[in-house]
């Protein structure tokens, strides 16, 4: 989060808060009843500093405890509309995510909850589209960070975990510069073999389609964001197809500019290449050969972009119903 402003309107004593506003990424987010009163009053301000929400934030001296958890939100690195307290994070309105096992341990997990702090599932229980059109972006993997996190689609509750290789914790040969994490409810069929992306026929890779997002903050690891998908590699992986859908936060100031794949290389310049390449040949230095593309290495726009969205969406729910045996043993709750 980088600009954050916290105004609390005083009641009629001067120890009484009726309502707290928080302005993150322009929006403005109120945890009172008066929320529509306020929204129209604090769209017309704008504070960039941090040091004014701990001022408005302090009463008598102090930092009440809910109005410092929201501030240090930003010293732990907690991505867009996201309030964090120790190791439990509120991710929008409906979803939580929590820390357990020890850190930098195969033990390591974040799971996920409901309003309720009921366990849910990222890949299954959030759903893929929001009601605005956009879709929902799940980061297993913030920006310039080396761990190989993913969704454990054969535990319980699909919680985040980091990779094993060999018995041992698995970490990219350098930093990620992208976040990076997968759709909920889609899933790579590894019994559909497609012909368009390689003559030979490649079949999915048995995961959920993965999600680059090309946005100016990093995210957080078990966060939930909203973005717009904008384009397609159809990446070759040891010879299964893995998708790798190109999109963007729509909280990032340039979301508005960037629609579909032109508008990357126009707004991003060069940055569709790096992408391409950083995924060919992360594999390299472990003694691999470069991974390869499909569709003649080209970035796909955002029509097709959301076939293969849609497409693997119906692989997931043929998969979820029973109508596709689950031969691969996934957790589907």
């Amino acid at each position: 989060v980088d600009r954050v402003l916290l105004i609390v309107l005083s009641g009629p004593s001067k120890h009484t808060a009726v309502c707290v506003c928080v302005r993150v990424y322009g929006s403005i987010h109120a945890y009172h009843p008066f929320e529509m009163a306020t929204k129209a009053i604090m769209r017309a301000m704008y504070t960039p500093t941090r040091s004014l929400a701990r001022a408005a934030a302090t009463r008598n001296g102090k930092t009440c405890g809910t109005t410092r958890a929201m501030v240090q939100g930003r010293k732990h690195g907690n991505a867009m509309r996201t309030f964090h307290d120790g190791k439990r994070s509120v991710l929008r309105a409906a979803y939580n995510s929590e820390e357990r096992g020890e850190a930098n341990s195969t033990s390591f997990r974040v799971f996920f909850q409901d309003e309720q702090g009921k366990d849910i599932s990222p890949w299954h229980d959030i759903p893929l589209y929001n009601q605005d059109g956009t879709l929902n972006f799940i980061c297993e993997i913030p920006k310039e960070t080396s761990a190989k996190m993913e969704v454990a689609t054969d535990e319980p509750s699909t919680p985040i975990k980091q990779d094993i290789k060999k018995g041992n914790l698995r970490f990219y040969p350098y930093n990620i510069n992208w976040n990076y994490g997968l759709i909920p409810q889609t899933w790579e069929d590894p019994d559909v073999t497609n012909t368009e992306v390689d003559a030979d026929g490649v079949a999915g890779d048995n995961d959920p389609v993965d999600v680059v997002e090309i946005g100016s903050a990093a995210g957080k690891m078990g966060g939930v964001y909203k973005v717009k998908p904008v384009g397609v590699f159809a990446m070759i992986d040891d010879g299964e197809l893995d998708w790798k859908v190109i999109a963007i936060s729509v909280d990032d100031p340039k979301a508005n500019m960037v629609n579909d794949v032109e508008d990357v290389e126009k707004h991003y310049p060069g940055e569709l290449e790096k992408i391409r390449v950083w995924f060919r040949d992360y594999k390299i230095p472990d003694g691999k050969p470069a991974n390869r593309f499909g569709l003649d290495d080209k970035c796909m726009n955002k029509e097709y972009t959301m076939k293969v969205i849609e497409e693997t969406h119906e692989f997931y729910k043929s998969l979820k119903s029973g109508k596709r045996a689950n031969t691969e043993e996934l957790s589907l709750a």
